[in-house]
This record gives C-alpha cells, sequence and structure tokens, in this order.
C-alpha cells in the first residue's frame, strides 16, 4: 500500500484553498460589500437619468413652457425633486439591503416631535433675526399685500412648498448622499463637502452673494450636526420649513435672493448690506451668523450628547 498522503497533492490542495481577492475585488467592493464611492455613483446616475426622463414628460405634455415660472411650477419642481431623490434611495436600499430609514427620513417618525420642535426654532430664529435687523432700522413691515382669504390661502401654499423643499434639500445633501460618503469618509468630511456644494449652488439664485453662501454653508453645517445628534432629519425639514416659510411669507424679506408671489405685506427691506443682507435677505445679514450660533446651542441643548454620536435610525 502506498504511504502517500492524498492530501498532500498540490493541484488538490490549490483547488481547495481559498482564492486571493483579486485587485478588481478591492477596486469594487470591500468587506461590506460595494464600496461607498460606487454606491454614491451608481444613486446619482440613477437620480440623474430618472430626472431627465421625468423632466422631458413633465415639461412637454404636463407644463405648458410658457408657465414654468408660476407658484404651481415651483411646487411641483420640489415635488418632483423629491420624489425622485427619495425613490432612487428606496432603490438602493434593496440593492444595499437595509431598511430606507436609515438614509435620514424613518417614516415612523414622519412629522412628529423633532419636525415639530424644529418647526418652533426655525421660527423662533427667523422671527429674531428679523427683530434684530428692525431694532436697528434695516427692516419694517409695512401694510398688509395680502387681505380676506389670500391670507389663509397663501400661507398654507407656502407652507406645503416650503415642507417640500426642506424634503427635498435636506435628503438631497444631507440624506442618502451624507450616509454614503460618511461611510466612506467619515461624517464630519462628508458633510463640510456637502454643505460646500450646498452653499455654492445657492450662487445661482438671483441676487445671492457670498456673504449669503457663507450664511448657506453655516446653515447646511447646522443641519449635519442636528443629523448627528437627532439620528435623522426630521428635525432639519421642521427648521428649515419654518425658516423659509417665515422669510417668505411671514416677514415678506428675500430668501436667497428670491422674492416669491404671494407674501403677506410689502415690507421695506433698507440699510446697509452688513444689517439687512441687501438683495440676498437676512441670511447675509451679521445678525445670521449670531442666530445660527445660538441655534447650535439649542440643538447641544435640546440633544445632549450621550457617548457616542447618534446615527441614523432604521
Amino acid at each position: 500500500m502506498s504511504s502517500e498522503n492524498p492530501h498532500n497533492d498540490p493541484a488538490e490542495q490549490a483547488a481547495l484553498s481559498p482564492a486571493a481577492p483579486s485587485h478588481a475585488s478591492n477596486l469594487f467592493c470591500d468587506e461590506n460589500g460595494l464600496r461607498a464611492g460606487w454606491r454614491f455613483f451608481v444613486y446619482l446616475l440613477i437620480v440623474l437619468g430618472s430626472g431627465a426622463i421625468t423632466a422631458i414628460v413633465v415639461w412637454s405634455f404636463l407644463v405648458p413652457p410658457r408657465g414654468m415660472a408660476t407658484p404651481f411650477n415651483r411646487l411641483l419642481e420640489e415635488v418632483v425633486g423629491f420624489a425622485l431623490v427619495y425613490g432612487a434611495a428606496l432603490i438602493m436600499s434593496r440593492l444595499e439591503r437595509r431598511p430606507v430609514g436609515e438614509y435620514g427620513l424613518p417614516v415612523q417618525e414622519a412629522f412628529g416631535g423633532k419636525f415639530w420642535l424644529g418647526f418652533l426654532f426655525g421660527l423662533l430664529e427667523v422671527t429674531l433675526l428679523v427683530g434684530l435687523i428692525a431694532a436697528f432700522g434695516g427692516y419694517s413691515f409695512g401694510n398688509l399685500a395680502l387681505h380676506g382669504s389670500e391670507i389663509f390661502r397663501w400661507g398654507l401654499f407656502h407652507l406645503v412648498l416650503f415642507v417640500f423643499v426642506g424634503l427635498f434639500e435636506e435628503f438631497l445633501f444631507r440624506g442618502y448622499t451624507q450616509y454614503t460618503l460618511a461611510d466612506g469618509v467619515g461624517f464630519w468630511p462628508a458633510a463640510i463637502v456637502l454643505s460646500l456644494i450646498f452653499g455654492r449652488l445657492h450662487l445661482q439664485n438671483s441676487g445671492e452673494n457670498w456673504v449669503g453662501v457663507a450664511g448657506v454653508v453655516l446653515v447646511a453645517l447646522l443641519f449635519a450636526f442636528t443629523l448627528e445628534r437627532t439620528g435623522n432629519l426630521w428635525y432639519a425639514v421642521g427648521l428649515h420649513t419654518s425658516f423659509d416659510w417665515g422669510e417668505t411669507y411671514l416677514y415678506s424679506v428675500p430668501n436667497s435672493g428670491a422674492i416669491l408671489p404671494g407674501h403677506l405685506s410689502n415690507a421695506v427691506w433698507k440699510g446697509p448690506g452688513w444689517l439687512s443682507g441687501g438683495s440676498v435677505g437676512p441670511e447675509a445679514s451679521v445678525f445670521c451668523f449670531l442666530t445660527m450660533g445660538l441655534q447650535f446651542l439649542v440643538v447641544m441643548w435640546l440633544f445632549p450628547r450621550r457617548g457616542v454620536a447618534a446615527q441614523p435610525q432604521n
């Protein structure tokens, strides 16, 4: 009988031994699956591809081109925008086998306590900000621009509009994108990059300037801070909603350089740019940086850190 051990066959041992990971595998995948950068790229492709198709359908068949600047179409853009970025995240959640709520908007908390707490402090902030500007002579309410049922109708319209503005912008910059980039480079490096992009895009607004952009970047970092402390985006959506609603409708001032129809009063906006913010609005006022600083303190007070940074909830 031969004494040769059958398990010493080199060919058989090579077949049984686990294959070393290939260079391509290291490039595209890690121990958790597809790398964060590639997941981010796939998400962007889904958003851009579906967005291009949707734009063709909406503007070609549903909305006449000459009516693109109407308030209704602005609302439609925000609704469609949110549907696109959230819908793409739904697809990615299936591919990644995790609940879509992990990306920052858990459905079970929709318009719950965090949203209304954020709404309250957003409204208090814009009131304090405009009040400080008024105290130094840069703002007065003026006479009413709306009367009767129009007051309620436009107030409700702008409220719905800015709910979707908050949902769209928060999820676009601090939802799936923040979650995935943070997985690759860390929470705050991702938040800083996305906040800078958020600010840069605001330069496209008519009347915006670099001071206003600096304020927008600070606001974006505040929203990221609320995500870290609260675990999701609902507080940020509420704050975003009420601040924009207060600027545009309640106090009738420019909102990041934009003045929309249906504002409550014929407000008088005057004084040097450092005070009133000029054509940008309160976000470019020196007092905005003060009120934003107070907002950081409010969030620290409302949501104290418990050992480790909060993670987005399922």
